[in-house]
């Protein structure tokens, strides 16, 4: 039996080895996609089942789960080849392998103590550019994964220690910003080696036997807890469905559905009835959207320590040919959307059950834009990445943040400064997109809002979602303000025939895309809400004070008034007392319980 501190210090041990690994790719890395981004992700896995052990706190969500996919296929790739020697490192971003899409490129090394395999080491970290016909790899008129990219299966980078240079090359050659990724390669192989050496350092510290038996003691607790939760939850079955507004070729709405069956300490999660595979690139394999669902999980459940005990009492069913099963050739760089849309439906289902814990939608679009070309004073190539930040869900709890970052990946949006400096482009304004949160008794956070001037010829690539099927609200909670891109060419302002997702748009000097994101749904009866925080709401210009009257029945009035800002006190206004809250339509009954 090992002690209790014992275990708390090899966990916390595993931990900050990872967040090593996390930090030293994120400060050495070329590409502003990871140094500013933080489009990465380090874990340690199970040497013979490829679980995951433990993981850095920086890494992005959907890469933490997705990477013990990609582990487990490369164990069975290496197996087939006569197992892992010292100094071998491998390499893949093969999506139907292990997930999400081709920008996402996983390293993979072996530890050894003493000739044995302790360890597996893995990193993800994104690539600016995989080739494909749109700069960036976010193609949304993609119908075949090679219009998205260089695919790479399982393969070694080093044998033994030694590079394979024309393995190297081959992916220089195929890629608009070579330097780029040669240096993001080195940080991330960089990373791995830290790692390898801090996990020496520990094992030499704690013995090895003892850190073994940790490992396997976390993993069962992980699991245990998991359990208990599942049981606190009530037996049924609970259902929800969602869309996503339309796949970037094909302009229909896609439904992801899905039923939640709870019987005693075991989940089971069900896509039957989802929408079948698509034309477009909103596509994903089935390890993404099982990675989808444990992100999902974990937003319900946070105190769970995530490693492969975690989600082993969690049964997954995903319907062959389905737009969440992807299989060769079909495109997916759009999976951030449909991850997106799956964290959805599993909150509005759990939320039938256990409506303390669970948020309103958040805003569910990462909603990439990508602008790429020649640099007008370089001529070289540049490619500019930038995903939405929005709004989130409110909760029994508390409001939703405002201005988040997107809760499938964390991704930082790129600093205004550095973008400007890096690629013809001004940012005219950026802002909290006010009004945008879903009304409610806690009220979901308002999204984001801005405008970006070409200063130089370029092309530029949307790829996101809900402008049709906005963000939804829980227990009578109101819906977020939907999605909205426009762009400004020739003086003309316009909306893309698919609202947000267009391919290849040539932008001259002076062009501009203007993007409004949504918030996050609202929580509860909004004519329940404390008259302190609707007054604050009108102080932080959260929203008008007609809202403040339709919405929650109270009636504003200017206090005070500067040159910049109004403020002002409100009370209870008897003509509101009856107003209505929109609904969300997102294709199933929503929860009806009360809200306290």
């Amino acid at each position: 039996m090992i002690d209790p501190t014992t275990i708390s210090v090899v966990r916390s041990g595993l931990e900050q080895i990872c967040d090593e690994m996390d930090l030293h790719t994120i400060r050495s890395a070329i590409s502003p996609i990871i140094s500013e981004t933080n489009d990465c992700a380090h874990g340690i896995y199970h040497p013979r089942t490829g679980e995951t052990i433990a993981q850095g706190h920086l890494g992005l969500p959907v890469f933490l789960a997705t990477m013990q996919f990609t582990v487990q296929a490369v164990i069975e790739r290496a197996e087939r080849q006569g197992g892992f020697a010292p100094g071998d490192m491998w390499v893949l971003n093969d999506t139907y392998l292990g997930g999400t899409h081709l920008n996402d490129v996983t390293l993979l090394t072996p530890v050894f103590v003493d000739g044995e395999l302790f360890a597996l080491l893995a990193n993800t970290g994104h690539w600016m550019d995989v080739g494909g016909a749109t700069a960036g790899g976010w193609n949304p008129s993609a119908e075949d994964i090679h219009q998205e990219g260089i695919v790479i299966p399982p393969g070694k980078l080093y044998d033994r220690g030694r590079l394979n240079e024309e393995l190297l090359a081959m992916f220089l050659a195929n890629v608009r910003l070579p330097d780029d990724i040669r240096g993001d390669l080195g940080a991330l192989t960089s990373a791995l080696q830290k790692g390898e050496q801090r996990l020496g350092e520990l094992l030499a510290r704690r013995g090895v036997e003892t850190v073994r038996d940790c490992l396997e003691e976390l993993i069962g607790r992980s699991e245990r807890q998991m359990r208990t939760y599942i049981e606190e939850i009530p037996d049924g079955d609970y259902e929800f469905a969602d869309r996503i507004d339309n796949d970037g070729v094909v302009d229909e709405p896609i439904e992801i559905r899905l039923r939640i069956e709870i019987r005693g300490s075991e989940m089971r999660i069900d896509f039957a009835g989802t929408s079948a595979r698509v034309r477009g690139p909103i596509n994903i394999s089935a390890n993404t959207a099982r990675s989808a669902c444990y992100v999902a999980l974990k937003h319900v459940f946070p105190d769970v320590p995530v490693n492969g005990g975690t989600f082993r009492p969690v049964t997954i069913a995903i319907p062959d040919g389905s737009v969440i099963a992807a299989e060769y050739p079909s495109p997916v760089s759009g999976y951030l959307e449909a991850v997106g849309r799956i964290l959805d439906v599993v909150f509005g289902a759990l939320a039938q059950a256990i409506p303390e814990r669970v948020p309103a939608a958040p805003f569910g679009t990462t909603g990439v834009v990508t602008v790429g070309g020649r640099h007008p004073d370089t001529g070289a190539y540049f490619v500019g990445v930038f995903p939405y930040p929005g709004g989130y869900g409110a909760t029994h709890q508390t409001d939703g943040l405002v201005h988040g970052n997107t809760p499938q990946s964390m991704a930082n949006f790129v600093a205004l400064e550095a973008s400007e400096h890096r690629y013809p482009l001004r940012f005219e304004y950026f802002a909290i997109r006010e009004g945008s949160g879903g009304a409610g008794w806690h009220r979901g956070g308002d999204g984001t809002t801005y405008r970006v001037t070409a200063t130089g010829p370029c092309t530029l690539s949307v790829l996101g979602d809900r402008a049709d099927s906005a963000p939804f609200g829980l227990h009578e909670g109101g819906s977020a303000l939907p999605n909205d891109v426009r762009l400004i060419t020739g003086g003309t302002e316009w909306r893309p025939p698919m609202r947000t997702k267009l391919a290849r748009q040539p932008l001259a000097e002076g062009d501009s895309i203007e993007v409004a994101s949504p918030g996050g749904g609202g929580f509860g009866d909004p004519l329940e809400r404390d008259l302190e925080l609707v007054e604050r709401d009108l102080n932080h210009g959260y929203i008008g004070p007609e809202e403040a009257e339709r919405t929650y029945g109270v009636r504003a009035r200017v206090e005070s008034e500067t040159a910049s800002r109004k403020r002002w006190s409100v009370e209870r206004s008897d003509r509101a007392a009856s107003a209505a809250v929109p609904s969300a339509d997102v294709g199933a009954q929503q929860p009806r319980q009360e809200a306290r």
